[in-house]
């Protein structure tokens, strides 16, 4: 909600409404209560720490209240000096804490329309039916939960060594598909499990192309 959003927060003040960010700062309701603090995790940042001030209010327009009382919840975060209004029509018996973790979803729902429009191709909709749209975000977001569950199933340390990158007897499955040639006579050095043809191995002369072709 912007700052400039009109409400007041007793009914005789139903005509001299206030700017939400005046409200929050003049009001008894505000400044006389304590603050409240939340910690929220970021998936690609590190944590943030809100506090969180909030009161019933009446939503104004035009000098006229405008329907039930509501929540008028005023975060601030003192690292960064932001500031949000976030405005519910929740019942009064609401945990106030819930509805800040709830307002500040937005985020990573601001995150997945990114990431979709950058990675799964979100942005390449091309149409005119708000429908086609909706039919198009859907795939895209359950395209985006296929690709991180998939990750997160690929994370972790790997099965085997560093040497073969985890998999077992990579060097004899290599040579099987091969084929003879892949296989060398004579003695050969093994360097870190991998055997080293006689021509590749250090001084030995090397040896001409032409003789070592066989003439049946």
């Amino acid at each position: 909600m912007p700052c400039s959003w009109w409400c007041f927060a007793r009914p005789q003040d139903a005509r001299h409404p206030s700017r939400a960010d005046d409200l929050v700062r003049h009001s008894p309701l505000f400044h006389q209560q304590p603050w409240h603090e939340v910690r929220l995790e970021r998936q690609t940042a590190g944590a943030q720490v809100w506090k969180y001030k909030a009161a019933r209010v009446w939503a104004s327009q035009g000098s006229v209240p405008v329907g039930a009382p509501c929540w008028l919840i005023w975060a601030v975060n003192e690292q960064t000096g932001e500031e949000k209004y976030f405005v519910a029509n929740a019942l009064a018996e609401a945990s106030v804490g819930q509805l800040v973790r709830v307002g500040f979803r937005r985020w990573n729902v601001a995150h997945a329309i990114r990431l979709g429009k950058q990675e799964i191709g979100l942005k390449h909709f091309e149409g005119q039916s708000y429908t086609a749209l909706m039919r198009h975000l859907t795939l895209c977001l359950l395209m985006l939960g296929f690709v991180a569950e998939q990750a997160a199933g690929l994370r972790g340390e790997k099965c085997g060594g560093d040497g073969r990158a985890g998999l077992p007897r990579a060097a004899g499955a290599a040579a099987a598909v091969a084929g003879a040639p892949a296989r060398h006579d004579g003695v050969a050095l093994h360097v870190g499990g991998n055997p080293l043809p006689p021509e590749a191995q250090p001084g030995r002369p090397r040896v001409a192309a032409a003789a070592r072709v066989r003439v049946a």
